[in-house]
Parts: C-alpha cells; structure tokens; sequence
C-alpha cells in the first residue's frame, strides 16, 4: 500500500477536465485507488467520484494505491499533480 498527501496547485482543483486526466492515468495501473478530500473517500477512477469531493486550488487530497503497481500509480499521479495536470 502506497499513500500520499499532495496539494493541489492547479486552477481548477480536481472538477471537469483535470478530473478526466487523472482518471486516464489512474486507468494505465491495476492497482485500486482511494481519494480522500475533506473526510470523504471516493474511487480514485471514477471521474463522477472524484468531481463530487469538491477538491480546489490549494486543497490536500490524500491518494491511497493498494496493488501489485501501486508504486508506479503514486508516483505518475504525484507527477501529474505537480505538472499542474499538464500533458504532453
């Protein structure tokens, strides 16, 4: 099991677009991902789930991986939330 507690720093927080990117990297690992945001828990690959923690710009989030990738999972969202949700 891999946990990290990560700010958010881009402008929308985790709503609509950011959302759908991090759902497309979270799908790439087989691992099973919880996101925890203001004491509530929802699955980490589910964009409706995520959209409805209400995450924004300056929020922590907690990202908890459990599996056989879970590692490499945290690692790639960590990046991306660094990058501001940027992809290339």
């Amino acid at each position: 099991m891999e946990k990290l507690t990560i700010k958010l720093n881009n402008p929308e927080g985790l709503h609509a677009r950011p959302a759908a990117i991090f759902v497309q990297v979270a799908s790439k690992y087989q691992s099973e991902l919880e996101i925890e945001a203001h004491e509530v828990k929802v699955n980490g690959k589910s964009i409706i789930g995520i959209m409805s923690l209400g995450a924004f710009n300056g929020e922590e989030i907690t990202l908890t991986a459990k599996g056989q990738d879970d590692k490499q999972m945290i690692q790639a969202l960590k990046a991306l939330i660094e990058g501001e949700f940027k992809v290339y």
